[in-house]
């Protein structure tokens, strides 16, 4: 199974158009933390547990169930005390929920059993690993292809265009998906889904 070929409608947006979408309630491995994803520790140690865990419910599903599937791709929930961080770009003031999508099979027995064969890699962030469950429910999204420096003026048209004049306000934390490594994919070619849940105004 793969998520993103089961679900194209939240998977694969268009670049130019805002599009909106029902989310509804999915299974997530999270992680929270703070901090410049570009320079932090934490962040790093966030992502490296994440990913160990993933794929060793992965493995413990193929091995146990015989039911196989695509590791999702990394999302993020970012919020700050300060908006304008995200403006300005201080990173170091930016707070993240970083998390990988799970299939509904998988329940929390099954992700400890994982954490348990997982901890001989002596992970510094891997009992800070949880699973949970998580809805949105009515969003809208677009594809931004470059830069994650460059999200901002799209950002910025969601929130101070397209959301007043469709009648809709802020309902949750921003939201990225990113479908692209930036370990192999080159920074102006990089795709990545901005995401914000909303709500009709009053």
């Amino acid at each position: 199974m793969d998520f993103r070929r089961e679900r194209t409608d939240l998977y694969n947006p268009g670049t130019k158009h805002f599009t909106e979408v029902d989310v509804p309630d999915f299974a997530f491995l999270m992680i929270d933390g703070e901090g410049d994803p570009n320079t932090s520790e934490s962040y790093a140690q966030a992502l490296e547990a994440l990913y160990s865990l993933s794929y060793a419910a992965k493995f413990a599903s193929k091995q146990s169930l015989d039911r196989d599937y695509v590791v999702a791709p990394l999302e993020g929930l970012w919020h700050s005390d300060r908006m304008e961080s995200f403006v300005d770009r201080s990173k170091s003031e930016w707070k993240w929920t970083m998390m990988i999508r799970q299939p509904d099979w998988l329940d929390q027995g099954m992700v400890d059993d994982a954490r348990a064969k997982s901890e001989k890699k002596g992970l510094a962030s891997l009992a800070s690993v949880r699973w949970q469950r998580f809805a949105e429910g009515a969003s809208v999204q677009i594809l931004h292809v470059g830069s994650y420096d460059d999200e901002a003026p799209t950002i910025a048209r969601l929130h101070s265009e397209y959301l007043p004049q469709h009648g809709l306000v802020e309902n949750g934390l921003h939201h990225e998906i990113y479908l692209s490594d930036p370990r192999r994919v080159d920074a102006a070619k990089l795709k990545t889904i901005l995401r914000q849940p909303v709500r009709p105004i009053g």
